[in-house]
């Protein structure tokens, strides 16, 4: 998307020598290696690849986010700002400096980052005429590198996450439990093999993780095409990872999962294919019907089937739902954990 116009207070200085761009193809490359390094030093292995990377910053999902490359006076990548429109009221914000920095020129580079970022956000803010919006950032639990510019910047720790992972074996894309009585999963209904989905299973999809979702923490409401427009921007996208739950003939439930393509372990070596689980809800006239487990058993065969050796999932810490119950019940333990910061920004005046 266009840079949009900012009228905030005035950004740190770069110090000198250092500039400041929007990254085009041919900076793809810099941006995967400064935030693998970013990965290994802040969570203990990089996963960042080439295809999330160009799907976020020249593809089809740049349409709705802002980025800039900071580079030193020697033309190396040394950060990278990224503001997301995600919703209405809503920017997601990420800011990776490289750990190589020795610390007296770290911290004005990420001060002045911060500043770009509030700059942008302010702006997005304004072109969607809004009076303000949240920023959201996130961070590697204790990295106390980025906690601490997190702090300075007026960021306050709201939430962490688990990253969860359960192991996926052959057997079980056959050998499973059945769904309970009334209930049936399947995936969404598309016109032939390669056809686009039924209008009126996305449709289904939506409202019913809107609705699952309405309490839960921090959740904003997306349009039905700013839905399908953000999902469908994904590399791992793919229609036939969209199921729903029927109960009593009447959708009650979804999940929304994801294709994990391209990864590298530690030494740059790929990592088999896995599956991520996106999204799953259950509308509240459904719960107590054991949807949740059949969509989760659903996703379970469907990697095993394709000869894949894990699901992925994230799920709040402090929900007060209960859901990693489940998932450490069917088998998801904590690989790692991640922290939510907020700050709240007025829309700029331009």
């Amino acid at each position: 998307m266009s840079s949009p116009e900012v009228t905030t207070q005035p950004l740190s200085a770069l110090p000198s020598g250092w500039t400041s761009q929007e990254p085009t193809d041919a900076d793809v490359e810099d941006l995967v290696r400064l935030l693998r390094r970013h990965e290994k030093q802040a969570r203990g292995w990089p996963g960042a690849d080439s295809e999330q990377v160009t799907a976020d910053v020249t593809g089809r999902g740049a349409a709705m986010r802002t980025h800039w490359l900071i580079r030193d006076p020697e033309g190396a990548a040394r950060a990278w700002v990224s503001c997301h429109d995600r919703a209405a009221g809503r920017v997601l914000v990420g800011v990776t400096i490289d750990p190589e920095l020795d610390a007296d020129l770290a911290e004005p580079v990420a001060a002045y980052c911060f500043g770009l970022a509030e700059q942008i956000s302010a702006g997005i803010a304004a072109d969607r005429g809004l009076a303000a919006t949240q920023m959201d950032s996130g961070a590697f639990q204790d990295d106390e590198r980025q906690d601490r510019w997190l702090k300075a910047g007026g960021f306050t720790l709201v939430r962490t996450w688990w990253q969860m992972e359960r192991p996926v074996t052959p057997e079980e894309a056959t050998e499973h439990p059945e769904p309970r009585e009334g209930v049936v999963v399947r995936r969404v209904r598309r016109d032939g093999a390669v056809g686009l989905p039924e209008d009126a299973d996305l449709h289904a999809v939506h409202e019913i993780l809107e609705e699952s979702f309405a309490d839960h923490f921090n959740n904003y409401r997306e349009t039905f095409e700013e839905f399908l427009t953000r999902l469908r921007a994904d590399p791992g996208h793919r229609w036939d990872h969209w199921w729903v739950a029927e109960v009593d003939g009447r959708p009650a439930g979804a999940l929304v999962g994801t294709t994990v393509t391209g990864r590298l372990d530690a030494d740059g070596n790929p990592v088999p294919d896995g599956s991520y689980v996106e999204y799953i809800g259950v509308h509240s006239s459904a719960r107590g019907r054991g949807v949740a487990k059949a969509l989760l058993w659903a996703v379970i065969a469907d990697a095993a089937a394709r000869g894949r050796n894990r699901v992925g999932l994230e799920v709040d810490a402090q929900s007060p739902t209960g859901a990693d119950g489940l998932y450490t019940s069917l088998g998801w333990e904590t690989s790692y954990v991640t922290e939510s910061w907020h700050k709240d920004v007025a829309a700029s005046a331009g």
